[in-house]
């Protein structure tokens, strides 16, 4: 895991783990909102508070993201030894240092408000605003240098291309919260590891179980224009991807995302599948019909008992898979009918574009 990793790995926690000691010699082990501004790690505090005596310091920042728990059946029938747990994890070494400038400090506060209350709802934070000028003045902000920062990824690397292989197809199997993001990380981080049989795609293809949400705007592009989608604009489109629970693709030998769908559901009674698209270039290979199969195996999917789509000229492809048009269903009777209800796009907290 390189520097720059770490760095943004630093930057993304929503936490991070603040080791030192007091001058008596007293360990200050304390976790933190905070931000990386200008190369440094910054949080806030008391003027009057423990933090104060830790300053001039040597300090150690960490955080972490954990990427899966593995049991140790998933590698050996018997023995326990390998259960373990799959994560990266960054840690800087520095001094902790009081930020005097009160323009940097103003600054640490803004980014702070904007990672933790991303919707805003205040006035915006100015060094010499009547709101703030006293406040920023009296605060302590503090910060740690991430000038010397190491990272570790632990991901099965010391496994054999083989048993990661397999490990993802156990992953995909149990199904957990997490899992199918668990083995796109492992691909990403193994690259010599064989792609299992699931993935496996049509021809210069291959599938991808969990798409990231950095992929919704190019979703959205492949489906611009889409029939079904009417006046649904990009932002809502790349804003659905990101909400839905399942979201599988394919991309092509250049990474490139080729075909998309994602699906809604409640994992016991109902599964929606939309927005099912491939690219111009890439249609009649048979790319359609891997991801539909893929979205329906996926582990908020697989258990639901009623999967439901819409369509008005594909249904010789969803009859591969066992739909039926809802009118040839026997009568379940009870009268019923569909129904929805249109909000405006403001309502929603969606910006058009």
């Amino acid at each position: 895991m390189g520097d720059n990793e770490a760095r943004a790995l630093v930057a993304a926690a929503n936490v991070i783990h603040l080791a030192s000691v007091k001058p008596d010699g007293t360990p200050l082990l304390r976790t933190l909102n905070a931000v990386v501004v200008d190369g440094a790690v910054c949080f806030h505090g008391a003027p009057a508070g423990e933090k104060v005596e830790a300053l001039g310091r040597p300090t150690v920042v960490s955080a972490e993201r954990v990427i899966a728990s593995i049991p140790s059946y998933f590698l050996d029938p018997e023995r326990a030894c390998p259960a373990t747990t799959l994560y990266l994890s960054a840690e800087a070494h520095g001094t902790l240092e009081e930020v005097t400038d009160a323009r940097i400090k103003a600054r640490v506060i803004d980014a702070l408000m904007a990672k933790y209350q991303p919707e805003g709802g205040h006035v915006p934070i100015a060094v010499d605003h009547p709101l703030y000028a006293k406040p920023i003045r009296g605060l302590l902000v503090a910060q740690v240098r991430l000038d010397r920062i190491d990272g570790k990824a632990k991901v099965a690397q010391n496994r054999t291309p083989e048993e990661r292989s397999r490990l993802c197809e156990k992953l995909w199997q149990r199904g957990g919260p997490g899992d199918a993001d668990a083995v796109e990380t492992i691909l990403a981080l193994n690259p010599d590891t064989p792609l299992p049989s699931f993935l496996q795609g049509p021809e210069n293809t291959r599938l991808v179980a969990s798409v990231p949400p950095t992929e919704a705007d190019r979703a959205a592009q492949l489906l611009d224009g889409a029939y079904w989608n009417g006046d649904i604009s990009r932002a809502e489109l790349a804003a659905a991807h990101r909400g839905s629970q399942a979201w599988v693709g394919a991309r092509d030998t250049n990474g490139t995302l080729v075909a998309t769908t994602r699906a809604l559901s409640d994992a016991a009674k109902h599964a929606w599948i939309y927005d099912v698209m491939v690219a111009p270039e890439w249609r009649n290979r048979g790319l359609g019909f891997a991801v539909v199969k893929l979205a329906l195996e996926h582990p908020a999917v697989r258990t639901a008992r009623k999967v439901h789509l819409g369509t008005r000229d594909a249904h010789g492809l969803y009859r591969k898979f066992g739909f039926i048009d809802e009118s040839e269903m026997p009568p379940r009777g009870y009268t019923s009918s569909t129904m929805h209800l249109t909000r405006p796009v403001h309502s929603l907290g969606i910006t058009p574009r």
